[in-house]
């Protein structure tokens, strides 16, 4: 599993700051712009972790009602790893946050930004972590707390995902065994066999080898089962002509 670790002097966590300096020199404090500063940072280090920042988040929040975040990392497999919300230094942060919770807004990992503050929420409850950003130390102690948390389902998930991928070898290599076996001794099998080898010419390459199609075959035997158990998607084999 891939990790990130924020330090004070990383490239991004400079820039952040220079940026900040940049429109504090031409009076700009509105929250559409200094959040841009801030949205470049959740970017950057996501990017590292081969996740992606999406903004302008939509949500089912509180009473039926959509709610929509700044922003929501969202993993390879579009898992959401974590939400942001920007608001500007004229807001009362506390203030806002408890309407944003209130109306359904997600605690599960979400980071409640103003350009001095940060308050970080995971599964629910409130960091004790010192709040003011204005210091690198704290901004790269809620960022690495941020990227670093997973819940429960997502760890479970991305170590199925590397055990399967571990395996992936084996449970090839033990397929391949079983289909040779099959086409030298069992009647049946070579007659279904044969009769796939030629719908695969058919469908794909005149020219395609026995080698090859048996390739395809061992993918479609580790696969079909992800799909109709992981995916729910029942059809698969009536809708695939391969499969």
């Amino acid at each position: 599993m891939t990790q990130v670790t924020v330090k004070p002097g990383d490239k991004l966590v400079k820039g952040y700051y220079e940026v900040l300096g940049q429109y504090g020199q031409l009076n700009i404090d509105h929250e559409q712009a200094v959040r841009s500063a801030f949205q470049g940072l959740l970017r950057g280090y996501s990017k590292k972790l081969d996740w992606t920042l999406v903004p302008e988040y939509a949500l089912p929040g509180a009473r039926g009602k959509r709610v929509v975040v700044d922003g929501a990392l969202l993993d390879y497999w579009k898992l959401r790893r974590g939400f942001w919300e920007a608001k500007d230094e004229k807001d009362d942060l506390d203030r806002e946050i408890r309407s944003k919770i209130e109306k359904g807004y997600p605690t599960s990992n979400i980071i409640f930004q103003s350009p001095e503050r940060a308050v970080l929420f995971q599964h629910g409850v409130r960091q004790g972590l010192n709040e003011d950003i204005r210091d690198a130390k704290n901004l790269t102690a809620v960022l690495n707390e941020f990227f670093t948390y997973r819940e429960p389902d997502h760890e479970e998930w991305e170590s199925a995902v590397t055990e399967f991928k571990l395996r992936i070898p084996e449970i090839a290599e033990r397929a391949e065994e079983l289909i040779h076996k099959e086409r030298k001794g069992n009647k049946a099998f070579i007659e279904s066999f044969d009769a796939f080898y030629t719908l695969c010419k058919q469908a794909i390459n005149p020219g395609l080898s026995a080698q090859a199609v048996e390739k395809m075959l061992i993918q479609h035997l580790l696969t079909e089962r992800i799909f109709r158990r992981v995916f729910h998607a029942e059809e698969f084999r009536s809708r695939n002509v391969i499969a």
